[in-house]
């Protein structure tokens, strides 16, 4: 496992480092980049129906913004800087957890682990649209079906060899790099962002999906009619992570968020 120094410098890097490991180019930029458009081309291509598709949270405290968005909202994709404080909080709280080894359909939700270098963004998006009630508007007989299909019955680490060989989200990873507003970095880029999913069970409980992590973490139960961007839920996710890092005196608080709800064309 690598080693939390060389998280630290790299925060995309795999949590299970084989050697010649897999390196995608990063969908994020060192701008924080966190284009929508990428996200729904690349989910879209894998075989999420166009009905679902990624949308701006310009404010999660303006109610007047947040009316923009469509509800619900499904998924929650936060990116941010990796600072001391997150890894701090991050190495703290996974200390004494044992790995996750969860598998089958009678789990609450599908998580995977890293093992491709720079793919934090795809991992986010799997994580996305692989739980609650996104998942049900997965296009039968798509590449994404087949994979999820075929993960399901894995332990951790068999998705992640499965998520490591899939030609078909090399291929789509790859044509989604190459769209955005700012040119595409290298593989071999280490960039200082990351990405983390904040999901609602089908048991309306609030998890957080990152596969760098020992396994999900739970975050707390939301009402039926609350999603991610519900106040509770926010209270419970991203505010959170917020006043971590503010109350920490940090001073890099770049982020930025999308949501993965209806589609607006």
């Amino acid at each position: 496992m690598a080693s939390t120094e060389q998280e630290r410098a790299d925060p995309h890097s795999p949590s299970v480092s084989p050697s010649n490991t897999k390196r995608f180019v990063p969908l994020v930029t060192a701008y924080a980049e966190n284009n929508p458009d990428v996200m729904s081309s690349l989910v879209h291509k894998l075989g999420l129906s166009s009905k679902l598709g990624f949308q701006d949270v310009f404010s999660i405290d303006d109610p007047d913004l947040l009316a923009f968005v469509p509800r619900p909202a499904y998924a929650l994709l936060l990116i941010f800087p990796v600072s001391d404080t997150y890894e701090k909080f991050r190495v703290t709280e996974d200390q004494g957890r044992e790995e996750y080894n969860g598998s089958g359909s009678g789990e609450e939700v599908v998580w995977y682990k890293q093992t491709i270098g720079n793919a934090c963004g795809l991992i986010g998006l799997l994580h996305g649209v692989s739980n609650g009630k996104a998942k049900s508007f997965i296009e039968p007989d798509s590449a994404l079906s087949r994979l999820l299909s075929e993960a399901i019955p894995l332990t951790p680490v068999g998705r992640a060899n499965l998520l490591y060989e899939s030609q078909a989200l090399e291929s789509a990873h790859q044509s989604a790099a190459a769209q955005g507003d700012t040119s595409a970095p290298s593989a071999n880029d280490k960039v200082d962002l990351h990405y983390v999913c904040f999901v609602k069970s089908e048991n309306n409980h609030l998890w957080e999906m990152d596969g760098r992590r020992k396994g999900p973490l739970y975050r707390g139960a939301l009402d039926a009619e609350e999603d991610v961007l519900s106040d509770k839920a926010l209270d419970l996710g991203v505010r959170s992570f917020l006043k971590r890092e503010e109350e920490a005196g940090g001073g890099d608080l770049r982020f930025s968020l999308i949501v993965l709800a209806e589609s607006l064309d």
